[in-house]
């Protein structure tokens, strides 16, 4: 569960397929020995294909709260200065859209899995 740092990123692979990326930021809060609050924020990228994927960009934007579920991808890529790079990636299986406390943001959007959305 977190927010969207960014807006969906929609592309197509050479297939045709439909692919949204996004990056998806979340918070933890705890208190070290001493008592005082300390707080983090991760980044995790996230992809959504076909269906959830164009759910995603036409009802998601920067700073959306959602919460999802999905598998997690180990991937590598070589940088420009030759070494190799590694990072985690979330593809999403089910997203669930959150509603916002001041309810301006227009209506909850749950979707059940990655071929179906239900507006409510």
């Amino acid at each position: 569960m977190g927010n969207l740092a960014a807006d969906p990123e929609m592309r197509s692979t050479p297939s045709g397929k439909t692919v949204a990326n996004f990056r998806l930021a979340t918070n933890s809060e705890w208190r070290n020995k001493e008592g005082e609050k300390q707080k983090n924020t991760d980044f995790h990228r996230v992809c959504a294909w076909q269906g959830l994927a164009e759910t995603c960009e036409k009802y998601l934007k920067k700073g959306s709260s959602i919460y999802l579920e999905g598998r997690l991808h180990n991937k590598s890529y070589e940088a420009k200065d030759k070494t190799t790079k590694y990072y985690t990636e979330i593809t999403a299986d089910q997203v669930n859209f959150i509603q916002s406390k001041n309810k301006k943001s227009g209506p909850e959007i749950i979707i059940e899995d990655a071929e179906t959305a239900v507006e409510v």
